[in-house]
């Protein structure tokens, strides 16, 4: 597995800093809410854990399944399955692994918006701005990515790599086979 990585882009000491630092600026923003974290499954669910246990202020944690990509392209159809949070009258954070085309996110933040949230911010691990097919950027992020095929810490392949500690940049021959 560690052998279809190119090269590691961040370490697990970098991704452990980065979410120290996005934990402090989300605790000093929401020190006296009750936030709902919604995370994004499945590539968010090591990302989600660890930043909010680093969060000082009551708050709320819910999932909604997504899925936008077909292998390492973009699918362009957005698929919800089943369950939606309640989000009416709540600051809402919707917590994914990352920002590319952003059409998933767009989608999701217009979503809870006509479904009463109170707020709605973005909040990423990694943000991939060229990578964007619609106007739309993180509230919050740990990175800045380049437009690569990343892998690792619950980023995947054909559900392949979401285990790996760090976040690498993998083979092209891997995905192009």
């Amino acid at each position: 597995m560690n052998n279809d990585i190119k090269k590691v882009l961040f370490s697990e000491q970098d991704i452990e800093e980065g979410i120290l630092k996005l934990a402090s600026k989300l605790n000093e923003d929401y020190k006296d809410k009750n936030p709902l974290f919604v995370g994004l499954l499945k590539g968010v669910i090591p990302f989600i854990g660890d930043l909010t246990k680093k969060i000082e202020c009551f708050c709320e944690i819910d999932y909604i399944r997504v899925r936008s990509y077909e292998g390492k392209t973009p699918s362009g159809t957005l698929n919800l399955s089943g369950y939606v949070p309640d989000v009416k009258g709540k600051d809402v954070i919707i917590v994914d692994d990352i920002l590319d085309t952003g059409n998933t996110t767009n989608k999701i933040k217009k979503l809870f918006i006509n479904a009463g949230a109170k707020s709605v911010k973005i909040c990423v691990l990694l943000n991939k701005p060229e990578g964007r097919l619609v106007e739309i950027e993180p509230d919050y992020y740990c990175f800045d990515t380049p437009n690569e095929f990343v892998v690792g810490y619950g980023l995947d392949f054909n559900q392949k790599y979401r285990n790996l500690p760090y976040i690498g940049v993998l083979k092209e021959e891997v995905y192009e086979r």
